[in-house]
């Protein structure tokens, strides 16, 4: 059979292909629904496909969500520090080449007014010295940031007063300071502590140690609290003792030495001090420190005019309270001699506004002059009328100083021909020509405030001596009074009534201002009623 079998004729292959083919699909679809069998001898564990699959994925998605996100952080973080690093190097240019400038006005210089500018350790060249390094440049306009733009908030610091002594509030007493006077502080003596330990080196200009000094001692002084104005003492003593030179700058700083002396109390330095300073304008050699006497020579500087005439201030204030009376008239006569000597123009518009802020300056001195005046003569028993003069003068010209300074005529705008007066301007800003210059903007802002007060103070003392009179003196003073509080105080509404302090008034001094005037217009209603 088998051999029968054999026998058979040979058959081509592509007969049973298609049998082969059915038998192995029919396997492999029998077979594809069974789990594949691993090997236990591979050392392979079986998949669980259905447990890993989702796993890896959510684990893949997350890894990546999270690559992502730190990227975006990390590029919006360097975009962040790259806009604020720019931010602050501009804020930080703009202070060295636009607010620290030097002013090249010729007439600015012919007035001397680039003097007494304030230097920020540049110099002439203005902005601040190169050799300070980036920390100490960075740390010196931080401080002039800190003290002219604030520091983003009205807060103020409570510090603790730790000297005792004459003048003194007693240690352990509390002290407010404005925060951006004292961050101004903490910068400048980080650039001066800079500056020391580069002096060595030889690359500091020589002006820029005196410079520091003189920005740091004026932070100080204007921060006012006794532990303040004795370091403020100390830097002005090191800048006198650092001036090659005793000139004009000399005196400025000899005038800053003794109005901080007088106080702080020590009335002997003070008198030494603004001695020198009347031998540095006037160019003379007084031997007697203690007994300051005053020529007839009027100094051919300007600045040394200005120094001259604030120094005749401050001494006649000390005369005046101190009860030396005859030499307070004394000096206060010959001062008003010396500073109505000194040329002026005739009329100011037509002056340049260096000139024009110059003869202001010593006009508004020569009325607080006259306030002084007015009352040691009324100490000194004069007839009030004496006084009332000398304060109507003054006055006038405090009034005339404001009103140029803000750019106002000086008579009624109602009635140009006529004389009256033009009324109180406490709101009149300063005018543009001064608010553009980086010289004369500081000088001319604060001559505009303190003449706006001087005129208050004159106004209100000529309104006490009113009530004295007999015939309509409640009336005539009541006026005083009113116009007193127009120069310091500002509107409450619309109707023009007065009803708080101006800028740069006293809380204090708006007090006494108001009291007097609600009394008198009291008392004056009282009498209409009967």
């Amino acid at each position: 059979m088998f051999r029968a079998l054999t026998n058979l004729p040979a058959r081509p292959l592509r007969i049973y292909a298609p049998l082969v083919l059915r038998n192995f699909r029919l396997k492999s679809q029998s077979t594809s629904n069974q789990p594949t069998s691993w090997r236990k001898d591979a050392g392979v564990d079986q998949p669980n496909v259905l447990i890993e699959d989702p796993f890896t994925r959510s684990t893949l998605f997350t890894l990546d969500f999270f690559k992502r996100l730190a990227k975006f952080s990390l590029v919006g973080i360097l975009a962040l520090g790259i806009t604020g690093c720019t931010a602050f190097e501009g804020i930080h240019m703009w202070v060295e080449n636009v607010e620290l400038a030097c002013d090249q006005d010729s007439e600015v210089r012919r007035w001397e007014w680039d003097h007494e500018a304030e230097k920020w350790s540049g110099g002439e060249l203005g902005g601040t010295d190169s050799a300070l390094g980036f920390k100490g440049r960075h740390a010196v306009r931080s401080a002039w940031i800190a003290e002219n733009w604030g520091t983003g908030s009205g807060a103020i610091i409570i510090r603790s007063n730790t000297s005792s002594g004459r003048g003194s509030q007693g240690a352990g007493s509390l002290n407010v300071i404005e925060a951006r006077l004292e961050v101004a502080q903490n910068f400048m003596a980080l650039a001066i502590s800079i500056a020391e330990r580069k002096m060595s080196s030889g690359k500091l200009r020589p002006q820029t140690m005196g410079e520091l000094l003189a920005r740091h001692a004026s932070i100080l002084e204007r921060m006012g609290t006794r532990d303040a104005l004795l370091q403020s003492r100390a830097q002005y003593e090191r800048v006198w003792a650092g001036l090659p030179v005793k000139g004009t700058d000399a005196a400025r700083v000899a005038l800053k030495l003794g109005d901080l002396e007088h106080r702080l109390g020590d009335f002997e330095d003070a008198l030494a001090w603004w001695t020198r300073t009347i031998n540095l304008t006037q160019g003379t050699q007084q031997a007697d420190l203690s007994a300051p006497r005053l020529t007839r020579t009027v100094p051919s500087s300007p600045s040394a005019q200005r120094t001259l005439a604030s120094t005749l201030v401050s001494l006649s204030a000390y005369y005046s309270t101190t009860g030396n009376l005859k030499q307070a008239h004394q000096l206060q006569e010959s001062g008003l001699d010396l500073l109505r000597s000194i040329p002026s123009p005739s009329r100011i518009s037509a002056a340049s506004p260096p000139q024009a802020l110059h003869s202001l300056f010593l006009l508004h001195r020569s009325s607080l002059l006259s306030i002084h005046l007015a009352e040691v003569l009324y100490a000194l028993r004069a007839a009030p009328e004496q006084s009332i003069q000398w304060l109507t003068r003054a006055a006038e010209s405090s009034e005339r100083v404001a009103l140029a300074l803000a750019g106002l005529p000086f008579t009624h705008p109602d009635a140009p021909g006529s004389s009256i007066p033009h009324p109180p301007a406490s709101e009149a800003s300063l005018i543009p020509v001064y608010v553009k210059s980086t010289t004369m903007r500081k000088p001319a802002k604060s001559l505009l405030r303190d003449a706006r007060r001087t005129a208050a103070e004159a106004w209100n003392l000529m309104g006490i001596l009113r009530e004295g009179e007999k015939d309509d003196g409640a009336e005539r003073a009541l006026e005083c009074y009113e116009r007193a509080l127009g120069w310091a105080g500002v509107a409450a509404d619309l109707s023009g009534g007065i009803g708080e302090p101006g800028e740069g008034t006293p809380e204090a001094e708006w007090k006494v201002l108001w009291n007097n005037y609600v009394r008198v217009r009291e008392a004056i209603r009282k009498q209409a009623k009967h």
